[in-house]
C-alpha cells in the first residue's frame, strides 16, 4: 500500500519509534494523524519541513480504556488509511517481583488499547474497502526470555489478535502488517538493562530508529503480512520457533536469581 497521500494515524508519536515513523510518513508525504499524550509544537513544525502533506495532533492518554474511547470519540469519521498500533510499555523482572499496577498498565496499553482501537477504525476502512492495520509486536512475542513473561506475553497477544484480524479482513481490500520488531535503540530498549540485568544477560544489539522506520515504509508499500529481523537476531528468532528446547537451553545458561 503506498503512504503518500494516505491518512497515517500514529499511537506513541512523540518518541522512539513512533517519532521516526511519523519523519519516515512525512518524507512520503502522507497526512499524520500522531496520537500522544502532549502536543508538540516543534515536531509539527519539523514534519511539515521534511514534506507531510498535513499534520494532525490528537492528544490522548491510552492507559486507559476512557482514553481510548475519548479518541475514538474525537475522532469521530476522520477517514484513516494506515493505522499503526505503536505505543507501548515494558515490564520485566522475576515475575514475583513486578508492581502488579506496572503490568495492569502494560497490558491495557501494549494489548487492550490496540484491540480497542483496531475495532474502532476498521469498519470505517472495511467501508472504504481500503486500509492498513500495522501492529508492533517484538522478538519477545516468540523468543520467551526469563524476566520478560508480562512482556513478552503481551507481545504474543498482538502477534495472535494479527493473524485472526488478517483471515478476517481477506476480500475487504484491508490488510495487516505485523512488527516482530527486534533491538531497536529507543529509551524503552535502555530499560530492558535496568529491568533485566539483575537476573539475566542482556543482548546489546540493535539499529536506529531511523533505519527501523524506513524498513516499516517499505514494509508497508511491500504490503507484507509480517516482517521480521534479519542477522543474528532472525537467526534467534528461527532457533526459537523450530527448536526451542534448543533455545531455551541457551538462554538458561544466561540467567540467575
Amino acid at each position: 500500500m503506498k503512504i503518500q497521500g494516505q491518512h497515517f494515524l500514529i499511537t506513541g508519536a512523540n518518541r522512539g519509534i513512533g517519532r521516526a515513523v511519523v519523519l519516515m510518513g512525512a518524507r512520503r508525504k502522507a497526512h499524520l494523524h500522531l496520537v500522544m499524550r502532549a502536543a508538540d509544537p516543534a515536531l509539527v513544525a519539523e514534519l511539515k519541513e521534511v514534506g507531510a502533506a498535513s499534520v494532525q495532533f490528537w492528544p490522548a492518554d491510552l492507559a486507559s480504556r476512557q482514553g481510548v474511547e475519548k479518541l475514538l470519540s474525537d475522532l469521530g469519521q476522520t477517514s484513516v488509511d494506515i493505522l499503526f498500533n505503536n505505543a507501548g510499555q515494558l515490564t520485566g523482572g522475576l515475575i514475583e517481583e513486578q508492581p502488579l499496577d506496572d503490568i495492569y498498565s502494560m497490558f491495557q496499553v501494549n494489548v487492550q488499547a490496540v484491540v480497542h482501537l483496531t475495532r474502532g477504525l476498521l469498519p470505517g476502512m472495511i467501508k472504504r474497502g481500503r486500509g492498513k492495520v500495522v501492529n508492533n509486536a517484538s522478538v519477545s512475542a516468540i523468543m520467551h526470555f526469563p524476566c520478560a513473561s508480562t512482556y513478552a506475553a503481551s507481545k504474543a497477544a498482538v502477534v495472535a489478535f494479527t493473524d485472526c484480524i488478517q483471515l478476517e479482513l481477506q476480500g475487504t481490500g484491508v490488510s495487516t502488517l505485523c512488527l516482530i520488531t527486534p533491538g531497536i535503540k529507543t529509551r524503552m530498549f535502555d530499560e530492558i538493562d535496568v529491568k533485566y540485568s539483575k537476573n539475566l544477560e542482556v543482548p546489546k544489539d540493535s539499529i536506529s530508529t531511523d533505519e527501523y522506520a524506513e524498513l516499516i515504509g517499505q514494509a508497508i508499500e511491500r504490503d507484507d503480512t509480517y516482517f521480521n529481523p534479519t542477522g543474528a537476531t532472525g537467526m534467534g528468532l528461527f532457533v526459537a520457533r523450530h527448536l526451542p528446547r534448543l533455545f531455551q537451553r541457551a538462554v538458561a545458561r544466561k540467567f540467575h536469581r
